[in-house]
């Protein structure tokens, strides 16, 4: 119970991150900008810094070094053609992540066929941005909520602090899910909800990996599903997050938000190594 309370207290933090939207303005496009960019930020770094290289230390200790780091990669580029071919196979059409134009005439009425059509279009492309990026973080929570769990075992000394550590870096993870989805919805109770949906995997995975898993998991089961989650992060930061950044503020700001997002994340990473 100890171990699981724990990991629940690490998943939640999503939550904080995720109460960002209540204080979030719907038509302040900088804002947007800077946060698309910040969730690209937090997602590249934690997924090339972190997440790549504790697949990479899994899958060495099961094939050795040099076999392993092949696999890592192996790994990390199927990740990116597994969700590159399942956004290929969306028609364009009604694909919402396919670069479309705002309507700079149309911008200042807001009331002609057109705009109200554009419109539409950018919701759903941050609705289909918010959604992947809650899906990925709630991928990569699970196998963390496992680890989170098996290192309560060992002891409050070893588990706090890889909980703390957890908990303050979920929660610009929380930020990712829940701007877009606010966005484009306009609700704040739905993007609080998704956001605190995906934290809910890691108590998730610790329960499932107790039930189920753990017997049967391995150091390369474990690498091989760390890999993909960063190839699949990466992709949707650079496919999807960046370019919407761009287009709905200033380049200077998206980057902007890109760099704070990899120090919040660094930071986080380097409060209790």
């Amino acid at each position: 119970m100890f171990a699981f309370m724990l990991t629940l207290l690490a998943g939640l933090s999503t939550g904080i991150g995720s109460v960002i939207a209540f204080f979030a303005k719907k038509t302040n496009k900088s804002f947007l900008s800077l946060s698309l960019g910040f969730s690209a930020g937090v997602m590249i770094y934690v997924s090339l810094i972190e997440i790549f290289n504790k697949a990479n230390e899994a899958l060495a200790a099961d094939l050795g070094e040099k076999h392993g780091a092949w696999m890592t990669v192996i790994a990390f580029f199927g990740g990116i053609f597994l969700i590159a071919l399942i956004d290929k196979l969306i028609p364009s059409a009604e694909n919402p992540h396919e670069p479309r134009n705002v309507l700079a005439d149309c911008e200042s009425c807001g009331e002609c066929e057109a705009c109200v059509k554009e419109k539409k279009n950018q919701n759903t492309q941050l609705m289909r941005m918010g959604v992947f990026t809650a899906l990925a973080i709630a991928i990569h929570n699970f196998p963390e909520g496992m680890a989170t769990f098996v290192s309560a075992f060992q002891g409050p000394g070893v588990a706090i602090p890889i909980v703390a550590a957890i908990a303050i870096h979920n929660i610009p993870e929380g930020i990712a899910v829940s701007v877009p989805i606010y966005q484009a919805t306009g609700s704040r109770k739905t993007a609080f909800l998704y956001s605190f949906l995906s934290g809910l995997a890691e108590p998730v995975g610790a329960l499932i990996g107790w039930l189920v898993l753990l017997p049967v998991m391995s150091d390369f089961v474990y690498g091989i599903i760390f890999a993909a989650v960063a190839g699949i992060m990466v992709f949707i930061s650079v496919d999807e997050l960046l370019p919407a950044a761009r287009e709905y503020g200033e380049h200077h700001l998206s980057i902007y938000g890109l760099v704070a997002g990899m120090m919040v994340m660094a930071v986080s990473l380097l409060l209790f190594m």
